[in-house]
């Protein structure tokens, strides 16, 4: 179809009420939106919450032994011992109706089939993050319905590291009095509990890292703290103190058997810049730990590094911390357009948090939030433009107060499919001008495609399919089509 500008504002809202019609309407009857595969280490701990939404109830046609499903949280959960794969099939069913689909276990070296999405602490809590606070995000994923559409993942940003006894692992703080018990209640929703951590001698935040020289020279007086374990104040405090290195003494791999242990499946790592031998490093430590821990690097990735990193990592930051401004959405929207030849099957860019619903301030104590600076609009086109790169999913919302037209965005189904399901499919820039870019991505079967028409200009701008399709988007406006190629 053609839409001429005079037209554009008109046909904008129609095509908002449409895009609100198909969010809404794919949710109406049973629906499977997330990866048809998941990877797990042999011997090591399955736990997989299966997207699906629409669905009153989700039962086992056909389980392999040692693996049960867990139908109140729609999990699977079990050990394989042996390499290989090992098929599933799932019924999900409603009064409208029900869909079978089947399912592979994937035991081997691969995790990550699809990009991870969840929570994480750091644009909520920040520094007020606590043991409690992590406990409620996880039972408000549940009781929103977020984790039945794939959000899965409850992340601990910095801020919760104590003491290091001599040779020993780093403990939490007094805030988290039961790291154990804190994965455990995670798990036992069906979700996954991830942590944060460094390779410097401090984090960000100004807390122990994952290694250390002689001493803790330069720590502030305890009684001068902001926290008793926050020994370099917040930042840019470590910057100033010299403690953004690789200290002499490193304790990663003692720290990871640690997080093991515990029950943690995931972790940040955070330092810049981000190299290749200190990721190997890492990587090695975490794979000896006992535990699969998914390795999310951050921030600002040289690309020059991206080949060697995508080796060892599931996930690598494109970007330095994003914000919820427009200027930093189109900047790191645009700057990974580059970074598409390095995405690969359980292995990510990542270009940093959604900005999406109620948010605190960065290296705060956030006890109260705000509504995100983005508009409707705008979070939307993050959300779209993030599910057509194949992008990890994190938000950092306040679940406590998400309001009817965050949670529908954070529902749309036909994003997150597009994110989950098909996050290996093809991806071509179609065009790209300095207002506006087209990207396709090949869903099969055949030459079934998706193309995301982005208009990250301040003016409307018309946008011509291969087909001679011409839509205009409205300013800072995102459009998804579904339809046949035509080559």
């Amino acid at each position: 179809m053609f839409l001429t500008i005079r037209k554009a504002e008109s046909m904008r809202i129609l095509l908002f009420l449409s895009l609100s019609f198909v969010a809404v309407s794919a949710m109406a009857v049973p629906r499977f939106i997330g990866a048809e595969r998941y990877g797990v280490r042999p011997g090591h701990e399955l736990i997989w919450r299966v997207p699906v939404v629409g669905a009153a109830r989700v039962e086992a046609v056909s389980l392999p032994d040692g693996v049960t499903f867990d139908v109140p949280r729609r999990t699977l959960r079990g050990c394989l011992a042996e390499p290989g794969t090992y098929s599933v099939t799932l019924k999900a069913s409603d009064t409208s109706g029900s869909c079978m689909q089947s399912f592979d276990i994937v035991v081997g070296e691969t995790l990550c089939f699809a990009p991870p999405m969840g929570w994480n602490s750091w644009y909520s809590f920040s520094e007020a993050v606590s043991q409690a606070g992590m406990e409620k995000m996880a039972r408000l994923l549940e009781e929103t319905g977020l984790a039945d559409a794939g959000w899965a993942y409850v992340n601990l940003d910095d801020c919760w590291q104590g003491e290091r006894p001599s040779g020993e692992a780093l403990q939490p703080n007094a805030k988290f009095p039961d790291m154990k018990a804190l994965c455990s209640a995670i798990h036992a929703r069906g979700l996954k509990a991830g942590i944060y951590s460094t390779p410097w001698v401090a984090t960000y935040a100004g807390f122990r890292g994952g290694s250390s020289d002689e001493g803790e020279e330069g720590a502030i007086p305890l009684k001068a703290r902001s926290q008793p374990g926050q020994l370099y104040g917040s930042w840019p405090g470590i910057h100033r103190r010299g403690k953004d290195h690789a200290g002499k003494f490193w304790h990663v791999d003692i720290d990871a058997r640690q997080w093991a242990e515990w029950g943690f499946d995931y972790v940040k790592m955070d330092w810049k810049p981000n190299d290749v031998p200190t990721t190997a490093r890492i990587a090695r430590d975490l794979r000896t730990s006992g535990r699969d821990i998914v390795l999310s690097l951050s921030n600002a990735a040289p690309i020059a590094h991206a080949e060697g990193l995508s080796r060892y990592a599931q996930l690598w930051r494109t970007t330095g911390d994003i914000q919820d401004t427009w200027a930093s959405i189109r900047a790191i929207g645009r700057a990974q357009l580059k970074w598409l030849p390095y995405r690969s099957i359980g292995h990510w860019n990542d270009p940093d948090i959604l900005q999406i619903g109620r948010l605190g301030t960065p290296n705060q104590k956030n006890t109260t939030f705000r509504p995100s600076r983005l508009t409707q609009g705008e979070q939307r086109y993050q959300m779209t433009l993030w599910c057509m790169l194949s992008a990890p999913l994190f938000i950092s919302s306040d679940l406590e107060h998400l309001s009817a037209e965050t949670r529908a965005l954070l529902m749309d189904a036909d994003l997150i499919e597009l994110d989950q399901k098909y996050a290996a499919a093809p991806i071509l820039v179609v065009t790209q001008t300095p207002q506006a870019f087209i990207l396709r991505k090949d869903i099969g079967p055949g030459k079934h495609c998706v193309y995301g028409l982005f208009n990250d200009s301040d003016m409307p701008q018309a946008l011509t399919l291969p087909s001679g399709e011409t839509f205009v988007l409205a300013p800072h406006e995102a459009h998804i089509h579904r339809t046949i190629r035509q080559d």
